[in-house]
């Protein structure tokens, strides 16, 4: 599969203070500030159990980033008092800074408000202050009060977070999938036909019609193929098994083409009269089996099939019943195949739709084109990354991009566990290496930086530019 480098993200983390007061009456906690690529997150804890708010007045906090000239507000909080909540939302349209204001009444304000919001990034917000605004209102949105704290500042050592690449799947022409299993439909002694009630039938027939009921009732799966092959075992002559092993894949196709009213043309079948490799793994793992060694040169042995079963028959009584008891009933089986194609979603309302209701009709294109419609490292993004490995959970470029959205979010041992099954491409190598610098493993993360730049990784060399003489 060809791998293609998309546009990079990079990540700006902030030092934050702990539980600082702000005007004596809220503290802010677990403030963490992050670029993802485009766009600059913002999360912290308002503790605001002290805070009193007079019935007629409003306290309004605004986030506010700061370099120099350059400034720009986040969506603010406001907290109103009784009659003011009232006159303000009911009688003056709606909160006093706009409609993304998470706004409360003092009496029901929550003791601890989480607060989050996101916002394009600027290049001029690098080294900047991260302040928090508070404003006391009164009547007619009159300002009677103000008061701003600064809550953070860039740290210089902790500025560099090595740039991510996640690798884009390539598209499929034809979204083309299968469910497979395998059914051990009993059959009277030397007849064919099909008994849906003898023995254990009806849960073996319903297997099949189980696997493909899955199929026909996604409106967007069509049906374009159902591969049958039949196995016999080897106790009749080998020219008996034959007609057996054909005839009865025959009536196991014949039964679903008529249960479900199938075209003949969507059928393939294939048999083999005497399932030998079966039987040889059967043997080899057995512990029951006294002369296994005898038995299996015999198997394996380039002769008659008849005389090879009735050598084993003859020479080796005891182990050939434990088999014919044991082994052969398994042997006599349809392995079964539903191949199907799933529609094609060509805008990102059909992506949202199956995303939500069939995951797994998804490839994993679709869940790459899905999650570029989000700010990376926001939970809508996370939850794309995340479950396109758990539908495709051995691909290796699922397993790179679910690891680099993990380290997006600092959740480094999930990104561990993705990076193991990552493969050893130039972009697999370099995340261990961003893995290994992001938890001040310098040496790992040097040695993986150099391998990455000599296969073809030029952003390891920043990486290598960072670390100086750190790791040598």
């Amino acid at each position: 599969m060809k791998k293609i480098i998309i546009t990079a993200f990079s990540a700006l983390l902030f030092t934050s203070l702990s539980a600082q007061k702000i005007t004596g009456d809220v503290s802010v906690d677990s403030l963490h500030i992050s670029r993802n690529g485009k766009f600059l997150a913002v999360s912290m804890k308002m503790n605001t159990k002290d805070l009193n708010v007079p019935p007629v007045g409003t306290v309004i906090y605004t986030p506010r980033i700061v370099n120099g000239k350059d400034s720009t507000d986040l969506k603010s909080v406001g907290i109103y008092g009784r009659n003011r909540y009232f006159t303000q939302l009911r009688n003056e349209n709606g909160p006093i800074t706009g409609e993304d204001e998470m706004f409360y009444k003092a009496a029901k304000t929550p003791g601890v408000i989480d607060y989050d919001a996101i916002i394009p990034f600027e290049e001029w917000m690098n080294g900047a202050d991260f302040k928090l605004h508070r404003s006391d209102c009164g009547c007619c949105k009159t300002v009677l009060a103000e008061n701003e704290n600064n809550l953070g500042k860039c740290d210089d050592e902790s500025i560099f977070f090595p740039t991510l690449i996640n690798v884009t799947p390539v598209a499929e022409a034809v979204k083309k999938r299968e469910l497979k299993g395998e059914a051990f439909v009993d059959f009277v002694v030397n007849k064919t036909y099909i008994h849906p009630t003898y023995r254990n039938n009806a849960n073996e027939l319903g297997k099949i019609r189980s696997t493909i009921d899955v199929v026909k009732s996604d409106s967007d799966v069509t049906i374009t193929k159902i591969y049958l092959k039949g196995f016999a075992s080897p106790e009749s002559p080998y020219e008996h098994n034959t007609y057996l092993a054909r005839e009865r894949t025959i009536a196991v196709k014949n039964y679903i083409k008529n249960y479900y009213d199938f075209d003949s043309s969507i059928f393939e079948t294939d048999y083999e009269p005497e399932d030998w490799v079966g039987l040889r793994e059967f043997v080899e793992k057995s512990p029951r089996i006294a002369n296994k060694k005898a038995i299996l040169k015999l198997i394996d042995a380039g002769m008659d099939p008849d005389v090879k079963e009735n050598k084993i028959k003859q020479n080796y009584w005891k182990d050939y019943n434990y088999i014919f008891n044991t082994c052969y009933p398994a042997l006599r089986r349809t392995d079964y195949r539903v191949v199907y194609v799933i529609t094609e979603y060509t805008t990102i309302e059909e992506l949202r739709n199956a995303f939500e209701n069939r995951p797994q009709n998804l490839s994993l294109n679709d869940f790459y084109r899905l999650a570029k419609e989000y700010p990376a490292g926001s939970p809508e993004y996370e939850e794309v990354f995340e479950t396109a490995v758990r539908m495709y959970p051995n691909d290796e470029i699922a397993n790179l991009n679910a690891a680099n959205t993990a380290m997006r979010l600092d959740k480094n041992d999930a990104a561990k566990k993705y990076l193991a099954k990552a493969g050893d491409s130039a972009e697999a190598v370099y995340a261990r290496g961003v893995l290994a610098y992001r938890t001040q493993d310098f040496k790992s993360a040097r040695a993986y930086m150099e391998k990455a730049l000599e296969m073809g990784v030029e952003k390891a060399q920043e990486v290598l530019d960072t670390l100086g003489e750190i790791g040598k």
